[in-house]
């Protein structure tokens, strides 16, 4: 073969390649969140696993008084047994840090820091617990308890949540709807979608989608949004109705979507989404 006839074939290949797959978005950004219902935590570059959940994402949770949670046999619980912004919209106010190598929470509030704790010793979980005792002490049900997931488990709020992704063009068009920005963290998800239409990401549920390289993520269901989606992560106020005006304006709360994780990989900001054509 020559190498002009090399090269075409090569072309022909790749040609071949592009068509199979159409790329309709890139990630904006990408968060987790270690500790339910406290702050998100940028990260630049994720490493996914097949069959399992979004990585250093809702490890932990504050129990709010008995859960009936069974760490040797764990199950799903609903969210409102523990601390949670449907319900505790104070917590968006506390800047909350988890560092992976030390299992070191830090809490700080108003810019100076309330409490530190290892959440894989007893004396650091009381640490951050006594502060929820006091911090939290007109919303408790019981003793806050923080819990840690065990393996293969994520106190995530449905048992489908796997990885959630939000179209940020919805989070616009929301935005117009309401007569003002809706800040995209109201969404609390993993991966922020850029480029495409206004709610176009419900038309992905069914379909598998590749993003970067490697990762092929399998889109499951919509995500119904309750009235945490109503607190603004920055001010900590109750100053919207999200799932309200989505029912008011389109018979339903959906925002968003879970996938299941059928191909792991790295993914990082600015990486393609692609859908198989």
């Amino acid at each position: 073969m020559t190498s002009e006839s090399t090269e075409d074939a090569d072309l022909s290949i790749t040609a071949t390649e592009a068509a199979k797959s159409l790329s309709f978005a890139s990630i904006d950004s990408i968060y987790r969140y270690p500790v339910k219902g406290l702050t998100p935590e940028r990260l630049e570059v994720v490493e996914l696993e097949a069959g399992k959940y979004f990585p250093g994402d809702r490890l932990y949770a504050i129990e709010n008084g008995p859960s009936g949670f069974i760490p040797e046999a764990p199950a799903f619980q609903p969210k409102i047994k523990f601390l949670m912004l449907m319900r505790n919209e104070r917590l968006a106010a506390l800047d909350a840090r988890f560092e992976d190598a030390t299992a070191e929470l830090v809490i700080r509030h108003e810019g100076a820091e309330v409490v530190r704790g290892k959440l894989d010793t007893p004396e650091g979980r009381e640490a951050i617990e006594a502060f929820f005792q006091r911090y939290s002490r007109y919303e408790l049900r019981g003793a806050p308890r923080v819990l840690a997931a065990p393996q293969d488990f994520r106190f995530v709020d449905t048992t489908e949540g796997y990885i959630s992704l939000i179209n940020l063009a919805s989070c616009r068009a929301l935005g117009e709807i309401i007569g003002q920005p809706v800040d995209p963290l109201r969404f609390r998800g993993n991966l922020y979608l850029d480029g495409m239409e206004p709610w176009e990401e419900f038309d992905l549920v069914g379909h598998t989608i590749e993003v970067g390289n490697q990762v092929r993520l399998k889109v499951t269901q919509r995500i119904f949004r309750c009235a945490a989606t109503n607190v603004d992560p920055e001010t900590a106020k109750r100053d919207l109705d999200v799932p309200g005006t989505l029912m008011r304006t389109f018979g339903h709360t959906d925002c968003g979507i879970f996938a299941e994780i059928e191909q792991g990989g790295l993914i990082a900001d600015g990486d393609s989404v692609r859908i198989t054509v």
